[in-house]
C-alpha cells in the first residue's frame, strides 16, 4: 500500500513537469508527418518552366514549324523565374543530328519582365524588345525549323535564367552563348518536341 501510494505520487509529480513544459512551450506534442520545410516548399515554387500551346512535351512539333510548313518559330511561354533574373536566353538544339548537336535557334538578352515569345519571331538580330538573336546552325540569324535528314528527332527548347545582361554580338553561336553565361544561370528549363519527316 505504501509502495502504491508512492508510485501514485511520483506519477503525479511527472505528469505536473510535463504539463507545465507543454504549457510553456517546451516541448511540442509529434502528431503524425511533419509539414514541409520552407526550403523544401520554395523550390518547388521556383521551379521554372517553358512551354507551348502548339505541341505538348516529347510530342510532336506541328511540320508548320518545320521546314515541311511555313518554318517559323512556335509560340512559346514559361514562368516561375527565380528572383534575381535580369534576363532569359533560349536555345534549340537537335539533339539527333548526323554531325552531333545541331542548333536551330539562339535568342538571348530576353528582358526579366517578358514571359513569352510570340509565334514567327522575324528573323532579324535585334527585337523591339532589345532581345538578340544570335547565329544558328545553318548560318542564320533568328530561327531555323527541324528539318531531320532521317529518323525522328529530339529538338530540346533550353531556357535560361540570368543574373545577368549578356555582351554578345548578333554574331553569337551556341558555343560563345554557353561560355558566356557561366557562372551567372540561376534556374533551367526545357520543353522537347520530336519531328520526323515522311
Amino acid at each position: 500500500m505504501i509502495l502504491r501510494s508512492r508510485f501514485l505520487a511520483i506519477a503525479a509529480v511527472t505528469m505536473a513537469i510535463l504539463v507545465a513544459l507543454f504549457a510553456a512551450g517546451t516541448l511540442s506534442p509529434s502528431i503524425g508527418p511533419q509539414s514541409t520545410s520552407l526550403t523544401e516548399t520554395s523550390l518547388i515554387q521556383t521551379a521554372m518552366m517553358i512551354s507551348s500551346p502548339a505541341f505538348e512535351n516529347g510530342e510532336r512539333i506541328p511540320p508548320k514549324y518545320t521546314c515541311d510548313g511555313e518554318n517559323i518559330s512556335p509560340p512559346l511561354s514559361w514562368g516561375a523565374a527565380p528572383d534575381g533574373t535580369r534576363t532569359y536566353a533560349l536555345v534549340v538544339d537537335d539533339l539527333d543530328a548526323p554531325s552531333g548537336v545541331f542548333t536551330h535557334w539562339l535568342i538571348f538578352n530576353i528582358p526579366a519582365t517578358e514571359t513569352s515569345l510570340r509565334e514567327n519571331v522575324p528573323a532579324r538580330a535585334t527585337l523591339s524588345n532589345g532581345a538578340i538573336q544570335g547565329s544558328n546552325s545553318f548560318g542564320k540569324t533568328g530561327y531555323g525549323g527541324p528539318c531531320p535528314p532521317a529518323g525522328t528527332h529530339r529538338y530540346v527548347f533550353h531556357l535560361y535564367s540570368l543574373d545577368t545582361e549578356l555582351s554578345l554580338p548578333p554574331s553569337a553561336t551556341r558555343q560563345d552563348l554557353l561560355k558566356a553565361i557561366e557562372g551567372h544561370v540561376l534556374a533551367e528549363a526545357e520543353l522537347i518536341g520530336l519531328y520526323s519527316r515522311g
